[in-house]
């Protein structure tokens, strides 16, 4: 089968886990034999990182991947953000209309448009990464303080440094959504928190996966993590973005108390030198910075739980799926797709305050036993639900379902 996958980032100009799963699902495709092409807008991440786009690197098996990278640099995502339409981005349309492909699969649209969802006669899917459906901001974060409880739009974009998107209260998002015929919601809570806000979607729930799910891959992991010393104390491991929403700051109070374990932060944001000035003073709090591919795992491999703070609605991060392939117990907010993934894997702690963060750091600290079984669970779920085999299995099912609707043919057995 033909393959296009269309995102607004994609490795290496990219932010963080809906790309890295965009290339994961590209290469395992290829890997089977199918042919993909992923399109991604290099001029979004010029704009967002201020940086300019790192060199194409080589990509997998069977993969073409083709940057949208337009005369208009910043114009083009700044129009795209303001109208919904994929202006300045007339690549995509070529591609998607005359590339033969049997499925096009939408992942972060923000810098693409919903109006790019017209174009193309193939199979239509859209994995719904974050709440950018729902919130321009994507994150549901209400004036950087807390989840968003009820809609404010405007004063949220502006308090946020974003301009306001006026096209959302034209019917333009509910019409694109209608050339979708499925989307795909990697747990259960994406799908309740959409349609509980008034987008009733043509909807399935297909978690994400990681490849490796099995041990095997544990093989080409890095010997050492650049800018980590040797560990010779135990320690935890917060790894992801360093920005509010994630709550990283929110773990540096529980370390203050706890001088026997370190906290190793992996990541970089806009609130990197904050963090720094709040720990300063604290020898156990170490900052690793931007962590490459494989370093996180590496990370995890050791730590005595991977910390996942988030104060925002997470649909399913792959911090935690990385975490389990190394058999590590993960100690979660009880908060969105972040709670349902460790309760259902039974492979971690779930907290909802600082006491409890606290409690749980003591408990693992405690007890070796629970942190190793914690860790057999979710490595058992990783290896049983969250793989590659599991998620393909699924993945054509859905497709061949599609298609059957499309004909008026009965569906076949997914």
């Amino acid at each position: 089968m033909k393959f296009c996958m269309v995102t607004t980032f994609y490795p290496p100009c990219h932010f963080g886990g809906d790309a890295t799963f965009v290339e994961r699902l590209s290469t395992e495709l290829g890997r089977r034999g199918h042919r993909v092409d992923v399109v991604h807008d290099a001029d979004a991440y010029r704009a967002l990182s201020g940086r300019v786009p790192p060199a194409p690197v080589p990509p997998p098996l069977n993969v073409s991947v083709h940057r949208l990278e337009s005369g208009a640099g910043r114009l083009s995502p700044l129009l795209t953000h303001q109208t919904g339409l994929p202006l300045f981005k007339g690549p995509l349309r070529r591609i998607l209309e005359s590339g033969g492909y049997d499925v096009i699969h939408f992942h972060n649209a923000s810098l693409v448009g919903p109006g790019a969802f017209a174009w193309g006669r193939a199979v239509k899917l859209y994995t719904i990464h974050e709440q950018w459906l729902l919130c321009p901001l994507s994150l549901l974060w209400k004036h950087d303080r807390a989840v968003c409880d009820a809609p404010r739009c405007t004063p949220c974009c502006l308090r946020a440094g974003r301009p306001p998107q006026f096209w959302r209260a034209t019917p333009l998002l509910r019409r694109s959504l209608r050339h979708i015929d499925q989307f795909l919601a990697p747990s259960q809570f994406a799908l309740d928190i959409h349609r509980d806000r008034g987008l009733d979607l043509p909807a399935t729930v297909l978690p994400l996966f990681l490849d490796g799910a099995g041990g095997a891959a544990t093989r080409d992991l890095p010997a050492r993590v650049p800018n980590a010393p040797p560990r010779t104390r135990p320690y935890f491991l917060f790894a992801g973005r360093l920005v509010k929403p994630k709550g990283a700051q929110t773990l540096l109070a529980a370390f203050r108390d706890r001088p026997d374990a370190d906290l190793l932060i992996a990541g970089d944001g806009d609130q990197a030198a904050i963090l720094r000035q709040a720990a300063a003073g604290l020898s156990n709090v170490i900052f690793l910075g931007q962590a490459p591919n494989g370093h996180v795992r590496r990370l995890c491999r050791d730590a005595v739980a991977l910390l996942v703070p988030s104060l925002c609605y997470e649909v399913f991060p792959t911090v935690v799926l990385e975490a389990f392939a190394e058999s590590t117990p993960v100690v979660a907010r009880r908060l969105g797709g972040l709670a349902e993934m460790v309760e259902e894997a039974r492979g971690g702690l779930l907290f909802a305050d600082e006491d409890g963060l606290r409690a749980a750091i003591d408990r693992l600290l405690g007890d070796r036993g629970l942190r190793d079984a914690l860790g057999r669970n979710g490595h058992a779920a990783l290896r049983d639900r969250w793989n590659a085999d599991a998620h393909m299995r699924r993945y054509f099912g859905i497709i061949d379902a599609c298609a059957a609707a499309r004909t008026g043919k009965s569906a076949p057995d997914a």
